[in-house]
């Protein structure tokens, strides 16, 4: 696996200082259980399903950063925009892309550097959060191109009760099997990876339980960062009536 472009290792000082920061704030607030699996010692992409802004923290809280653990996103045309933005970056530990998909030949690149060098790239498939912890929205295909393209294995990680955020609540990080690619990234190969990802992380959040909405600190550590499309928390799927207040 060649990289295309060189990269540099996040900076130890802040990569270790966002590492050990994000652990004390995440175990001060929740308990994470972590199960299944344990992570490929090489290069991989781990793809987890995501209901919160909180995701990707918990993942950092929970998963080993050894080998370096890298993030795909946020999807953002300006990383200076933000102090969340602006953090990620001083953390060095994203790979940005912005959202009009004008540099995807540059990301695809920055991706095989990161995996060429032997570190763990986790991915939000779906794109979005959603409401649900036994759902999934459509997987993006981009997970199983950059995994055929770099040969590197994807490692399914079901995320379940990040839905409502409230204090001591145990959330349960499920690590499942390494999925293998195999092949050139081709139409088919691609359609038949994203499919099998699918059906793993199903599997992985298949007995989580939706759950009434906490007080008003829950709610609004819940929704501090979401980014709701619809500029408001919709309904669980297969519920009528309002969104969730």
């Amino acid at each position: 696996m060649a990289a295309s472009v060189a990269i540099r290792r996040p900076g130890r000082v802040p990569y270790w200082f966002t590492t050990l920061g994000i652990r004390v704030l995440v175990g001060a607030y929740l308990r994470v259980r972590v199960e299944g699996q344990p992570l490929p010692p090489g290069p991989a992409i781990l793809c987890f399903s995501h209901q919160s802004w909180a995701d990707p923290f918990v993942a950092v809280a929970a998963l080993p950063a050894r080998p370096d653990l890298w993030f795909f996103g946020p999807k953002e045309a300006h990383m200076s925009a933000g102090m969340r933005n602006r953090l990620i970056t001083w953390s060095g530990r994203a790979v940005p892309f912005n959202p009009e998909r004008t540099n995807l030949l540059e990301t695809t690149r920055r991706v095989e550097a990161v995996l060429a060098s032997g570190a763990h790239l986790a991915i939000a498939p779906e794109g979005r959060i959603h409401v649900g912890e036994r759902a999934l929205l459509p997987i993006n295909e981009g997970v199983a191109f950059f995994a055929l393209r770099a040969g590197v294995p994807i490692v399914p990680v079901g995320l379940t009760g990040t839905g409502w955020l409230r204090l001591g609540k145990t959330i349960r990080v499920r690590v499942g099997a390494p999925i293998a690619p195999a092949g050139r990234p081709t139409r088919d190969a691609v359609d038949a990876l994203t499919e099998e990802v699918r059906t793993a992380l199903l599997a992985l959040v298949s007995d989580g339980r939706d759950e009434a909405p906490p007080g008003p600190v829950g709610r609004w550590v819940t929704e501090l960062f979401n980014d709701w499309p619809e500029g408001r928390r919709p309904a669980l799927p297969g519920v009528a009536g309002e969104a969730e207040r």
